[in-house]
């Protein structure tokens, strides 16, 4: 018997975020995989903005975290597109990745901050593999590289269905 996705059995194919979280989900059905996942991707995203706020910026033009500001920037444009509920929900998460990063760069100092960005995100990438692994199948992003962009939305849309919000 062929398991299908969770909660994403019949997408609207005409709305492209449905097609994403359809296709992204085909390729973690294993339930250990997606618990994985559910730490790993915002461990992941969490690292990758601590990394791009650490990235010097001109003094006196722009403000430290501003590569951070702007990633984030175009990564919401993408995700306002495809969904404007799950894009508010990521803006609640970048913003409060913003402060931490901000806090962690005080408590630490910036190359503080810098490396324990690169032990998460090895960390949660060896997690991501062996979920992967223990899948069956090869990591989305290897088809396309936008899924590396869909992996928050799909583990946002996971709280948005278990909370009954629709996006």
């Amino acid at each position: 018997m062929a398991t299908t996705p969770d909660a994403l059995t019949t997408p609207d194919p005409r709305r492209p975020i449905d097609r994403w979280l359809f296709s992204y989900a085909g390729d973690h059905v294993n339930p250990t995989n997606q618990r994985i996942h559910l730490v790993c991707v915002p461990a992941i995203v969490w690292s990758v903005t601590a990394a791009l706020w650490v990235v010097p910026v001109p003094t006196g033009l722009v403000q430290t975290g501003f590569w951070m500001g702007l990633a984030m920037f175009l990564a919401m444009a993408w995700y306002w597109r495809l969904s404007r509920p799950l894009a508010a929900g990521v803006l609640v998460f970048f913003t409060g990745f913003g402060f931490a990063n901000h806090a962690l760069s005080l408590a630490l100092g910036m190359q503080g901050l810098l490396w324990l960005a690169i032990g998460v995100f090895v960390v949660a990438w060896i997690g991501q593999f062996i979920g992967h692994k223990i899948e069956g199948r090869k990591p989305s992003f290897f088809t396309d590289l936008s899924y590396l962009l869909v992996g928050p939305l799909w583990t946002l849309g996971k709280l948005y269905r278990k909370l009954g919000w629709s996006y």
